[in-house]
């Protein structure tokens, strides 16, 4: 008498590969990302011609960067984070807003700058 064929038993989902380490740049990067969210409510609260431009540039930033979806969440997870700080704390352009923002440009100027010297890109 034939035995009668068992279902397949549903294969356990592979577990994703173990996260490589950080790279060593990555607390710059972690910062460059929060400014850049601070930056992206600051300049459009305060209606700066590139204000559209803080997303894109993030954007740009986890596809160049993100290269673990942990990388990535973690990139994302600066930038709102720098995004919500000052989204709760403005909600007008006022001169402190304006100061925060002007701040922020040239810190992440000189992170940008010292990440691409330092360690190429």
């Amino acid at each position: 008498m034939p035995r009668a064929a068992r279902p397949a038993e549903p294969a356990e989902p592979a577990a994703p590969p173990p996260e490589p380490p950080p790279a060593p740049y990555e607390p710059e990067l972690l910062r460059l990302s929060e400014i850049m969210g601070s930056l992206a409510f600051l300049r459009s609260l305060c209606t700066a011609a590139e204000a559209g431009e803080w997303p894109q540039r993030m954007q740009a930033l986890i596809e160049a960067e993100g290269t673990t979806p942990g990388r990535r969440e973690r990139l994302a997870g600066a930038y709102n984070k720098g995004y919500r700080s000052y989204a709760l704390t403005y909600n007008a352009c006022t001169p402190s807003a304006t100061e925060a923002s002007n701040r922020f440009l040239k810190e992440g100027d000189q992170l940008a700058r010292t990440i691409a010297g330092r360690y190429g890109g």
